[in-house]
């Protein structure tokens, strides 16, 4: 399996990078098929709410593992892990508002915060990869891009928002072929929501992410395929403005031990 050089190789390896301080990039590409996730953190009192969002918005938020108030191990998908510093980079909102990015949690840790895991699209590139379709971040330690789109997610309690989305550059008679080795992991986003016009999800320049990186398409007869994010719950924070989110930084996931191919289903 191909690899971004120099990544670490396992779940446990690039948690200890990232809790000692010494890994603090992307994780496309790192850990070979280890299941990565997103991570959003809520105040016990808003965590019914958005277990009910993830429950009725599946492609965006589909739900791994959610911890106890104030629990720091996620002891079923990453035994001997801490939420609280096993992230390369997180991201504060308060309010709504986007106010810090931290390298730890250690300073700002509460006793009733809810720790949910969120599939990430970066456990199915390893199929991408698998299938022959090139995908130049994976290798490059690069962030993959990602938009706020028009398509609502539909609400839930306080919760409310777009949907994000993640596009990569396919050719386009490999387009097919993406869409079955993507359909394989619906725990982890699963098949696109969109292929072709960026316009007809409300992406005005696609040269313009509003997360991640930008990535000019790689050959004329290039396709943009768009997944559902697991960045979505963070245009929900801006959106509904919860006294207090925590999330990854977009790109930056919670590398579990759990495989890629526990999770697929054909």
């Amino acid at each position: 399996m191909e690899q971004l050089a120099g990544a670490p190789r396992t779940g446990r390896e690039l948690r200890e990078a990232a809790r000692s301080g010494r890994y603090r990039g992307t994780t496309s590409g790192a850990a070979p098929d280890a299941v990565q996730t997103n991570i959003a953190i809520l105040p016990k009192d808003a965590a019914f709410d958005f277990l009910l969002f993830c429950q009725r918005n599946p492609k965006p938020c589909p739900v791994i593992e959610v911890l106890e108030a104030g629990e720091t191990e996620a002891r079923f998908s990453a035994p001997g892990s801490d939420i609280r510093t096993d992230v390369p980079l997180y991201r504060v909102y308060r309010n709504g508002l986007f106010v810090d990015e931290p390298q730890s949690l250690l300073d700002i840790w509460r006793g009733d915060l809810v720790t949910f895991l969120i599939g990430c699209s970066f456990t199915f590139e390893h199929a991408l990869v698998h299938s022959g379709i090139p995908l130049p971040h994976f290798t490059a330690g690069r962030n993959v891009s990602m938009y706020v789109t028009s398509i609502a997610c539909r609400p839930a309690g306080v919760f409310s928002g777009p949907m994000v989305v993640s596009m990569r550059w396919i050719a386009a008679d490999k387009v097919v072929r993406a869409v079955q080795a993507t359909s394989r992991f619906p725990a982890v986003h699963g098949a696109p929501v969109h292929i072709g016009d960026p316009a007809r999800i409300g992406i005005r320049d696609i040269a313009r992410p509003d997360f991640g990186d930008a990535w000019p398409p790689p050959s004329p007869d290039a396709v943009p395929v768009f997944w559902a994010c697991g960045v979505t719950p963070q245009a929900v924070a801006m959106a509904s403005k919860p006294e207090l989110m925590i999330t990854h930084a977009p790109g930056h996931m919670f590398v579990t031990d759990l495989r890629d191919e526990d999770f697929a289903v054909l």
